[in-house]
């Protein structure tokens, strides 16, 4: 269960909540896990989700020993172009996390996890799907679903 070992981890990580400095905010506090065939068989969608939950309660006693007491964010998404769970900490509300496109916050982790232990290896496309792609295009433009995003508030702001 490596996947699992890593999930935790990443609660005793360096953690540098600087509202000043974004870029080195991101840089310390962004994490990218995948998981072995063997995880991805054996784990279920609870115990991920167990173990970033209790990640989170960790976060938010180390943040609260630190004093900080501005908004801190923890959250986790489904990169399906890398095929990985990534995971942030950032010294934002829930509503403004630095993503460069539109996102979607939960708080109902499973379908991310679900997404992540059931989906495919990243970057492969059949080459019989390649042909189905170019003659679905259109002169439309096509629709964009927002990211899902789960959220757990872990700063002084969110109590």
């Amino acid at each position: 269960m490596v996947l699992l070992r890593w999930i935790a981890e990443v609660a005793d990580e360096p953690l540098i909540l600087e509202p000043a400095d974004r870029r080195v905010e991101r840089e310390t506090n962004t994490w990218r896990l995948d998981a072995e065939d063997e995880d991805r068989r054996s784990l279920s969608v609870s115990e991920v989700v167990a173990a970033f939950e209790q990640t989170a309660s960790t976060l938010r006693g180390r943040i609260q020993e630190l004093g900080f007491r501005g908004a801190a964010t923890f959250y986790v998404w489904h990169d399906e172009q890398t095929g990985q769970l990534q995971c942030s900490t950032c010294s934002l509300p829930p509503d403004a996390l630095p993503f460069g496109g539109t996102y979607m916050a939960s708080d109902d982790l499973g379908p991310i996890v679900q997404g992540f232990l059931t989906g495919s290896e990243p970057g492969v496309i059949a080459w019989s799907d390649l042909d189905d792609v170019h003659r679905e295009q259109t002169d439309t433009e096509p629709e964009t679903v927002p990211l899902s995003v789960w959220i757990s508030s872990v700063g002084a702001a969110s109590h």
